[in-house]
Order: C-alpha cells, then structure tokens, then sequence
C-alpha cells in the first residue's frame, strides 16, 4: 500500500513533525505487524527522526544545519541552494519504521519530521507499508 500526502513549508530551513500522517498511514494499510518506509522524492529535503516533546530539539537542529553549511558558502551549484544539497545528504531522505501491534515502533520521545532546507515550498511525502504475512 502507498500513501501520499503533501506538507506546506513556511521557512527556508524547517522541521515539520509529520508523525501524525505516517501513523494514519500505517493504520490504513491494517498492519499488524511490517515494515513503513517514509520517503520524500526531492534533493533538498529529507526525512528526519529525532525527539518530538521538546520543540528546542528540532529548532536546534535546523540552527545547527544552518550553522554548519550555510547558505552562502561559495558554492559552484548555479540555482543557489548547494547547502539545501548537502544537507539532505546529511539527513537522507527516507526513514524505516518497524510496525508491531498495529503501531509505528518508535520510541517514547520520537516523532519523524519532514525536514525542508529550501523552502518555503510545497513537497510530498511518500509512506509505503508492507505487512508480515
């Protein structure tokens, strides 16, 4: 089963907790127990998994990112966004989730994030289940 669904991004570097609709995807494909690939199909993006109970983490983060690689860095990539590039090599753009029980198994303090490093923009994200048999 595959699920797609859109996220609208307000800044140019922003984690968005999508947790929610990766979970009503996984219950929508009737699951109880298999594996939820989380994949977005674009190069200056990516999917993140870290804490969600602290809105600092995924704020620190995207400080961090930007600090790390910024934007004008003398890069050769002609469009501008050679750092929005790297980190989402940084990141990866996909993320596997073990189902059990009819539930993502992610830990207490986890949640997965959209992460956009070119925005703002409207992107998509892809969720594909696949249950044990």
């Amino acid at each position: 089963m595959l699920e797609k669904f859109s996220v609208k991004t307000r800044a140019r570097c922003e984690l968005l907790d999508i947790t929610p609709l990766v979970r009503e995807a996984a219950r929508k494909s009737k699951a109880q127990s298999g594996v939820c690939f989380v994949y977005t199909p674009h190069t200056t993006a990516g999917i993140v998994i870290n804490e969600n109970a602290d809105p600092d983490v995924k704020r620190d983060i995207s400080k961090f990112l930007e600090k790390l690689i910024p934007k004008n860095s003398g890069f050769d990539h002609s469009e501008g966004n050679s750092d929005a590039h790297i980190k989402s090599c940084l990141c990866g753009n996909s993320k596997t989730v073990f189902i059990e029980d009819g539930d993502l198994m992610l830990g207490t303090w986890e949640g997965i994030y959209f992460a956009e490093f070119d925005g703002p923009r409207t992107r998509e994200v892809l969720v594909k289940v696949l249950r044990e048999v």
